[in-house]
């Protein structure tokens, strides 16, 4: 709980047009894309780094719990106020800071909305690859915290990638840099890789060094439809054997479809179960001879229409149809429960096949969709919320597919995090002696667990 004079010694921090326990605000930070609600006690937007600072200094000392948040996109409850406390919000801190074409990096806040800064360095030439469905609403403090990934991953890797160093503030209030400006840096151990992905459990970052790579000259966005889904997972394993790496290689099962049809501007075959949305980027030469490597493997494989989109304007109405499938699901469904699962590759036909009994079993639809190219599914469970039947039944699915992915030698998440609702599922991918060491290394960092508790480690739920 926090007290009457605590919450004024915040305001006197971040000045009291900052800090706010209306109940319109708290509410409004108490939820976030899972759409389950935690009720923060109050809310403070810090504007520098200091303020966060003395803020943490406060809460370590007053013993109450402080969750970084960003845009609140996250999938898995990683900015949720699970313990009351103080959300604190950084949408103050959202300048860019530098943009050094001669050196190819960026220096940004965490507030910076991802889209804004991919539209800033491509005005100059420069690109920055990691792109999550959210890039015109998430901003790159939550990408960090999560390790976002995004539908180009498949060939440009996630946001770890580029992440070159961080200044962060520990839960005691220190300040600290972590990483390099540099191409190269070993000197210690690397804090700033452990800081990505960490969910907001180990320091608040202020600012952020990123890489940035040359704008590719061009791109070509391609789609293919496809009678079976083993067509469409058959085709990404025929690229990666015809050593194209596409920019991005996206999978639609046929619920997904149906969502979407309006949005994709073209006639969908009657018999299509599954599609590929796939991009090729680089120099013209390049560009064109893999677009053609992509339409005969495609062909090969079973697609039973294909077709190459015909300008910049219609590339990018396919790409928005991608982006609105998880909310276009609310369609059938009013609740949905999403996970972002990882096999190899060489099992995404497995995968998928083993989807489609999954939900006969259970008499649920389940949606499938994402990033094929690298293994990395969206698998969207569909239900009706004030259905408790409907509920408890959904936590058996996720269960058998949680141990069907471990099965196949995958991850339980690829870019959504553990946050709260993978928490319960941590010891069937991680050992006991690997969660120790994890609680090892939250306890050295925030010894008085004062920083997002309750994520991750099923214990502290």
């Amino acid at each position: 709980m926090i007290s009457e004079k605590t919450l004024m010694a915040i305001s006197d921090i971040v000045g009291a047009i900052h800090l706010t326990t209306r109940p319109e605000v708290l509410s409004a930070n108490a939820t976030d894309a899972t759409r389950l609600v935690f009720m923060p006690e109050a809310v403070a937007r810090p504007g520098s780094p200091d303020e966060v600072s003395r803020i943490l200094s406060l809460a370590d000392r007053e013993r109450f719990p402080v969750i970084p948040r960003g845009a609140g996109t996250g999938q898995s409850g990683g900015a949720l106020p699970v313990r009351g406390g103080l959300v604190l919000t950084m949408d103050r801190l959202d300048r860019i800071l530098a943009i050094d074409p001669a050196n190819m990096i960026a220096r940004v806040e965490p507030g910076v909305i991802t889209g804004r800064l991919r539209d800033a360095v491509e005005a100059l030439g420069l690109f920055y690859p990691p792109d999550p469905a959210s890039i015109d609403i998430s901003t790159i403090g939550g990408n960090v915290a999560e390790c976002a990934g995004g539908l180009r991953a498949v060939k440009y890797g996630v946001t770890r990638d580029y992440v070159l160093g961080l200044e962060i503030v520990l839960p005691a209030g220190e300040i600290i840099r972590t990483g390099v400006e540099t191409a190269k840096g070993v000197v210690g151990y690397d804090l700033t890789r452990l800081i990505v992905g960490s969910e907001g459990t180990l320091a608040v970052v202020t600012k952020i060094t990123l890489r940035l790579i040359p704008l590719p000259a061009a791109r070509r966005t391609m789609l293919a439809f496809f009678n079976d889904p083993a067509g469409a997972v058959k085709t990404v394993t025929g690229l990666v054997q015809s050593r194209v790496v596409p920019t991005t290689l996206e999978f639609m099962d046929r619920v997904c479809i149906d969502c979407v049809r309006d949005d994709l501007g073209l006639v969908v075959p009657d018999t299509a179960a599954a599609l590929l949305l796939m991009e090729v980027d680089g120099d013209e030469g390049l560009v064109a001879r893999d677009a053609e490597r992509v339409r005969r493997v495609a062909l090969e494989c079973g697609a039973v229409h294909f077709q190459a989109a015909q300008g910049e304007e219609e590339a990018e109405l396919l790409w928005k149809a991608r982006r609105n499938v998880s909310p276009a699901l609310q369609s059938l469904r009013p609740g949905k429960v999403s996970e972002d699962i990882v096999v190899p590759r060489s099992r995404l036909a497995d995968l998928v096949a083993f989807l489609k009994p999954l939900s006969l079993k259970h008499g649920q639809p389940i949606a499938a969709f994402g990033h094929a190219g690298d293994g990395n599914i969206h698998v969207h469970i569909l239900l009706d919320p004030e259905d408790p039947e409907e509920k408890a039944n959904t936590e058996n699915i996720v269960l058998e597919l949680f141990k069907e992915v471990i099965r196949m030698g995958g991850t339980l998440s690829g870019e959504h995090g553990v946050g709260i609702t993978k928490a319960p599922y941590l010891g069937l991918e991680l050992a006991k002696p690997a969660r120790n060491l994890m609680r090892r290394l939250k306890q050295a960092f925030d010894p008085n667990n004062i920083l997002n508790p309750g994520k991750i480690f099923p214990e502290d739920l």
